[in-house]
This record gives C-alpha cells, sequence and structure tokens, in this order.
C-alpha cells in the first residue's frame, strides 16, 4: 500500500520560511519522481516543483528562486524548502510520486498539508 504523508505546514507571516516533508512508503522511492502540487481555495491544483530519480528539478516560475525541492532516497523523503513566502502562497500543498517522460505526471498522492500566509 502507497503511503505519502506530509507534514510541516502550518501559518507563516509574509517573508517567512517553511520546510514541508513528505514521508514515502510502499513504493521504490528511488525510481520516482516526486513533486508538490497546491491548490488554493477556488483555483485549478497546479504543480510547483518536481524533482527526478537523478535529482534534475523543475519550478513553476511563480516560486522560482524562493522554493527548493530535495529528496532524501535512504529515508524515502521528499522536501520543500520555501523562502520568502507571500499570501499567494497560500494553499494546500500535496506531495505526490510520479513518472518523468518529458514532463512530470504524479501517479500517488498524499493528503496534503495546509500552508497559511498571513499577518
Amino acid at each position: 500500500q502507497v503511503q505519502l504523508v506530509e507534514s510541516g505546514g502550518g501559518l507563516v507571516q509574509p517573508g517567512g520560511s517553511l520546510r514541508l516533508s513528505c514521508a514515502a512508503s510502499g513504493i521504490v522511492f528511488n525510481i520516482y519522481a516526486m513533486g508538490w502540487y497546491r491548490q488554493a481555495p477556488g483555483k485549478p491544483r497546479e504543480l510547483v516543483a518536481f524533482i527526478t530519480g537523478g535529482r534534475s528539478t523543475n519550478y513553476a516560475d511563480s516560486v522560482k528562486g524562493r522554493f527548493s525541492i530535495s529528496r532524501d532516497n535512504d529515508k524515502n523523503m521528499v522536501y520543500l524548502r520555501m523562502m520568502n513566502l507571500k499570501p499567494e502562497d497560500t494553499a494546500v500543498y500535496y506531495c505526490n510520486a510520479g513518472g518523468y517522460e518529458r514532463y512530470y505526471y504524479p501517479k500517488f498522492w498524499g493528503q496534503g498539508t495546509q500552508v497559511t500566509v498571513s499577518s
């Protein structure tokens, strides 16, 4: 049974930082690309960042230079470091495991963790 469990969300002031973590089980972690999506109220879910098994990374334009995705294959963990957070970053953030063939496609999803950026 595949499980992806996110943690690290919360309330932060604009300009602050958070690190999201995702613990994966039930998959051969190192062969999967891992990604983070987010969904704000009333908006479609969007891909924030992904990292391939070879550790190549890709980011949405809206978070480039502020967010950093990384993975630890020994611990089956993926992280999203978020800096200089803005109110528009407020969303539920979802961890996923998937594949990459010219584009990233998610296959398994976590339950999500809320990030709220507000003063």
